[in-house]
């Protein structure tokens, strides 16, 4: 690993889980509120330190659901900064990266990030979701042709991995079974039971090629971080896990001809910024922790942040190198499709647990995690390399 050439921007703090469920447990607004106040006492800090707040709801919820005056639910005054952000799957990742910036900058000392979610509300979570996208261009064409759901257009994707490099469905399998294999050892994770590929392939499509183990795992809950400066993050009661680089890369889309979007996606742009900041290179990476919402993001993500070369995110798979034992461990605590989905804040919380070597059975090897956001269709992407360690050598 090479010397860092600059001190890391800030350091995660604190981290703090609201109940989690399948369940109705309470509203968006008062599981934000207890994840806040369990990531602030996690800190080390009475929650009226707190001096910034930001926001991120689902792309489902509305804007009453997680309002800017959650501040006076919490009972903060005097805030240097407030904000909700609203950049779809890639905005946790974006508000850590936001909230380090403050922190340098000296607008704040203590930002809270927060993401809350009550997408079952007494249904499953393929009705919730059965939202269109917007991928073609054509004002609603989607909703006309039935084309509904994240689903439908990420299996157009994989299919088009498919056909160029000839990515199998057991491919896709290799990397759901590594994620279970991982949750069952995460006391938190929803989806515990073994399983082979047997189990994987006898499970029902969704939209092909994706099946029900292809697919994310939604929750009712909220997750919190607490950010501070790198230099203030020694004095608190838990390790700190340093930010040494940052990235974000949006292609943006003309539609569904003529654009390679689905394969060649922002990660790469993510990727090169966040390794140039922090002085790293993909072979530095010792784990990763990836928005996997379905299989093949998970696959894709391993090529666009050079941990593989183009293509081969399904070999590098199926060769067990993302499972337990593996080379590279990627999410640890199984990810959205065995461990849970609270959007973004799924794959930063379980960064943060294996920074400060809390990962139990799962612990992996934590010089360097990468973290990752991704949001639309593979629109929008995000990343975060963190580290225990203050300097990199």
């Amino acid at each position: 690993m090479k010397t860092s050439k600059r001190r890391p921007r800030a350091a995660i703090v604190g981290l703090g889980f609201s109940a989690m469920s399948r369940q109705p447990i309470g509203t968006v607004r008062e599981l934000a509120c207890a994840a806040i106040e369990a990531a602030a006492a996690d800190a080390g800090l009475k929650t009226k330190q707190v001096d910034g707040l930001l926001l991120n709801k689902s792309p489902t919820a509305s804007l009453d659901e997680l309002p800017l005056r959650l501040q006076n639910d919490i009972g903060l005054r005097d805030l240097s900064l407030l904000a909700q952000l609203d950049s779809e799957g890639s905005t946790a990742v974006q508000m850590v990266q936001y909230a380090a910036l403050a922190v340098e900058a000296g607008m704040a000392k203590a930002v809270a990030c927060v993401f809350s979610d009550t997408p079952l509300k007494g249904k499953g979570g393929g009705d919730t979701f059965a939202i269109a996208m917007p991928l073609s261009g054509v004002e609603g064409w989607e909703s006309r042709q039935g084309f509904l759901g994240a689903s439908a257009g990420y299996a157009l994707a994989a299919r088009r991995h498919m056909a160029l490099f000839g990515t199998t469905q057991e491919q896709f399998g290799a990397y759901a079974i590594a994620c279970r294999q991982w949750a069952m050892r995460n006391p938190q994770a929803f989806l515990r039971k073994p399983m082979t590929m047997e189990d994987y392939l006898a499970s029902p499509y969704v939209v092909e090629p994706f099946r029900v183990f292809d697919c994310c795992f939604p929750v009712n809950g909220a997750i919190a971080v607490i950010v501070s400066a790198a230099e203030r993050g020694a004095d608190g009661p838990r390790p700190p896990v340093y930010i040494h680089g940052m990235g974000q890369g949006h292609r943006g889309r003309s539609g569904l001809r003529g654009d390679e979007a689905e394969v060649d996606t922002g990660a790469v742009q993510a990727g090169r910024t966040a390794y140039r900041s922090a002085g790293v290179g993909p072979r530095d990476v010792t784990q990763a922790q990836f928005y996997d919402a379905f299989s093949y993001c998970g696959l894709l993500s391993l090529e666009g942040y050079g941990l593989c070369r183009r293509g081969a995110g399904g070999a590098f798979v199926a060769k067990g190198h993302t499972a337990p034992g593996g080379k590279l461990p990627v999410n640890t605590g199984g990810g959205h499709l065995s461990g849970f989905y609270l959007q973004g804040m799924t794959p930063i919380s379980e960064a943060v647990i294996q920074a400060r070597g809390e990962g139990g059975e799962r612990q992996a090897d934590n010089g360097l995690i990468l973290v990752s956001g991704n949001g639309g269709c593979l629109d929008y992407h995000t990343c975060l390399l963190v580290s225990p360690h203050k300097r990199l050598n």
